[in-house]
């Protein structure tokens, strides 16, 4: 007997299921009843039992505004992964901005696997994979600059209150900075080494998430950075 449904979040010490399974990933068996491990989606397959862990992966949220990378190409949409336990879907309709006829283009020319795209979820109920859309302001594929992976649970910080911690980060740096709820962040500035900047002060952020204090020194770290760079400029 099954205790859950497909995809539901459950605990440590959850009574998963009883009877004829069998254990699979964060899953222990005592007796003839089987236990999540750790806090999770479990999900039944094949009579094997899963709880995929919530810590590391994005749970999608209809309209979250979130950085995808292109894992596969069907006839009218693509397939995009979004950290999360679900891939998500993209159709054509959702990326052009002028109606084509997507049985005679072929959708690998405009954008292709591997490729990334600043979209946002329009539909998504757990019982289906999530929808994207790449129409509107500030969406659409990714052209150029750094992209980089935090965990979700830091978004929150990066940010900051208001958008404190965020909005000094660009105006210090002069870099454009997209931060995807789902952990993705899209960096783009003048040039490599102000990415670069970005990328070092958000290793901050992510390492020290939990301290007081934190704009100021990611601010003095900019600052010196900027210092150390203009000397070495000064000296070619």
């Amino acid at each position: 007997m099954i205790y859950f449904s497909q995809r539901q979040i459950v605990v440590p010490g959850f009574v998963l299921a009883e009877g004829n399974y069998e254990t699979g990933r964060n899953v222990y068996k005592e007796g003839n009843k089987f236990y999540a491990t750790v806090i999770g989606l479990a999900e039944l397959k094949d009579k094997i039992i899963n709880v995929i862990p919530l810590r590391g992966c994005y749970i999608p949220s209809v309209g979250d505004v979130l950085i995808g990378k292109v894992i596969d190409i069907i006839t009218t949409a693509w397939l995009v992964d979004i950290r999360s336990p679900w891939n998500a879907i993209l159709f054509a309709k959702d990326f052009f901005s002028k109606p084509i006829d997507i049985m005679k283009e072929d959708l690998r020319k405009y954008l292709d696997v591997g490729e990334l795209i600043v979209a946002k979820i329009i539909s998504f109920d757990r019982t289906k994979n999530p929808v994207l859309t790449a129409k509107g302001r500030g969406l659409g594929k990714i052209e150029k600059g750094t992209v980089i992976e935090v965990e979700p649970t830091r978004v929150p910080r990066i940010i900051g209150k208001k958008g404190s911690m965020i909005n000094m980060l660009k105006k210090e740096t002069g870099c454009q900075i997209h931060v995807g709820q789902n952990g993705r962040i899209w960096i783009s500035g003048k040039n490599r080494e102000d990415e670069f900047l970005v990328v070092e002060a958000i290793r901050k952020i992510e390492s020290e998430a939990h301290t007081t204090g934190l704009t100021n020194r990611v601010y003095s770290l900019i600052t010196k950075r900027r210092v150390v760079n203009g000397k070495e400029k000064a000296n070619i």
